[in-house]
């Protein structure tokens, strides 16, 4: 069984090309390090000990530095030596070094998020107009109603003062529905090796993952389109991939540092970090990034930053060993058996809240990945197979903003993600003096209990396919953590 979240660091890069089956996650193979272009690193300095030495061994090993974080010891080094990571791990004043890209960069989709095909997506052709009554498309939106948010923007529709932080991939700033709410002085581009680009046009969404999910926190209750959980609260587009669909360690690592140094109060991933769905101590490539994200992270929760994530969408119960055929996401993949210091980042990091995913009927969503200490909490993220809510256009996926002015449907934990987020900048916006575990906290305790199904197994369709044992009995912790989120008692 793996170990609850916090209790363990892992980490970083490997796993051998073609398909092959791993024995255990001591034995998994290293990728071999692309020597044409060069690799990234990171490379981790030992705490309170100066920069010097690490940068004098990258140079020593033919690496340059492309970008550097004294806040939290880590630098990212670029090299074409296959060596380079083994040789600079036995350097004075290196604590640590772990290749965040393997050789083989696919132009696919990435763990995090994916190009959003106009053929596949859903999109909802009414109600783009205005109105002063109610926002056009409302009565299509069920996982507002599930979770009370359209009577808590009755109430309150947050604070001007919150600043949310969408880790992600970008925000597109003309949306009528978000455009009124973005701050573009703390908006950022990050997915360019971890160097922080401010230019308006960097930060911009090109794949429409990230207006998606901005819309469902904070799309604006003005008469157009859709209303978010929270309305009124600002945003903070900080770009961490883009239309290959990967999310890289050095692009999540520079947007959490930017959320601490910029006042973000909570930051929403909903992604995970490439190309790793389970990041292995054992592996020293893979437990050196880890590390450098664990820092990163910490950094920010140091700062006031209330960090929140998706769990994912393999059905996986996070909680025991799992055995992963699907990495990496950016080449050729293994097989390999993970164990308790095997992680998905950023959600299994202290600090960090990991959302699972329910359906308009409050089950869960067939594919959402879960697990006792692990999931904190639960939202809608839809499932259009198994729950179909009875509402105009009966789509049992999320409806929200897509960019060009668009709106359309998705589903999955990316999508219950930032209703946590939301509910978490109600409870801000009511308590300003409220941060991390605290609001945390607040929002457990909001939350409405969702016990695990009878006998404890969720088979949707009868078919095994999606079959997931839920533990934790009358407390549904298994699944859904504390419970479902309430935004009406946030605001109450």
């Amino acid at each position: 069984m793996r170990r609850a979240k916090g209790l363990a660091v892992a980490g970083t890069l490997a796993a051998g090309l073609g398909l092959a089956v791993v024995p255990s996650a001591d034995a998994a193979p290293s990728l071999p390090i692309d020597t044409t272009g060069g690799a990234h690193f990171a490379v981790l300095v030992p705490k309170g000990s100066p920069f010097d030495l690490a940068e004098m061994a990258i140079g020593a090993h033919e690496g340059s530095i492309v970008q550097r974080w004294p806040q939290i010891g880590v630098i990212i080094a670029r090299s074409k030596r296959a060596d380079f990571a083994t040789n600079v791990r036995k350097e004075n004043g290196v604590a640590g070094v772990g290749a965040t890209r393997n050789k083989a960069e696919l132009a696919r989709r990435g763990q995090g998020f994916a190009p959003i095909s106009p053929r596949i997506e859903e999109r909802a052709a009414r109600g783009q107009g205005t109105s002063a009554a109610a926002e056009p498309l409302a009565a299509n939106q069920w996982n507002m109603k599930l979770i009370g948010a359209d009577q808590a923007n009755e109430i309150n529709q947050g604070s001007r003062d919150v600043l949310v932080g969408i880790l992600d991939s970008g925000i597109d700033s003309s949306h009528p529905d978000l455009k009124g709410n973005i701050d573009k002085s703390t908006s950022v581009n990050c997915a360019n090796a971890g160097v922080p680009d401010q230019t308006e046009s960097a930060w911009q969404d090109e794949v429409g993952h990230g207006t998606h999910v901005a819309g469902i926190v904070a799309a604006a209750k003005n008469g157009v389109g859709v209303a978010g959980v929270a309305p009124n609260v600002r945003l903070a587009s900080i770009k961490v991939g883009g239309t290959e669909g990967f999310i890289y360690p050095e692009s999540a690592i520079c947007g959490y540092i930017w959320a601490a140094d910029h006042g973000v109060d909570i930051v929403n991933t909903s992604l995970a970090i490439d190309p790793w769905y389970l990041w292995c101590k054992a592996d020293p490539d893979q437990a050196a990034v880890t590390e450098a994200i664990r820092r990163s992270v910490a950094y920010a929760t140091s700062h006031s930053v209330t960090p929140v994530s998706s769990l994912g969408n393999n059905n996986w119960d996070l909680a025991h060993d799992i055995v992963d055929s699907k990495s990496p996401t950016n080449g050729p993949t293994v097989t390999r058996n993970t164990d308790a210091s095997c992680l998905t980042l950023p959600a299994e990091l202290p600090g960090v809240i990991g959302v699972s995913s329910v359906g308009s009927a409050k089950s869960r969503y067939y594919n959402s990945n879960h697990g006792t200490g692990i999931a904190d909490l639960t939202a809608p993220g839809g499932d259009r197979r198994f729950q179909i809510p009875a509402t105009p256009d009966a789509n049992g996926q999320v409806l929200s903003t897509l960019p060009g002015g668009q709106y359309g449907y998705l589903q999955g934990t990316s999508m219950a993600a930032p209703h946590v987020t939301g509910v978490l900048a109600l409870l801000k916006s009511r308590y300003p003096v409220l941060s991390g575990n605290t609001l945390k906290a607040a929002a457990e305790a909001g939350a409405e209990v969702l016990p695990c199904p009878a006998g404890g197994v969720h088979d949707p369709g009868g078919t095994g396919e999606f079959r997931a044992l839920c533990e934790g009995g009358s407390t549904g912790a298994g699944f859904y953590g504390k419970g479902l989120v309430n935004a009406l008692k946030a605001v109450r």
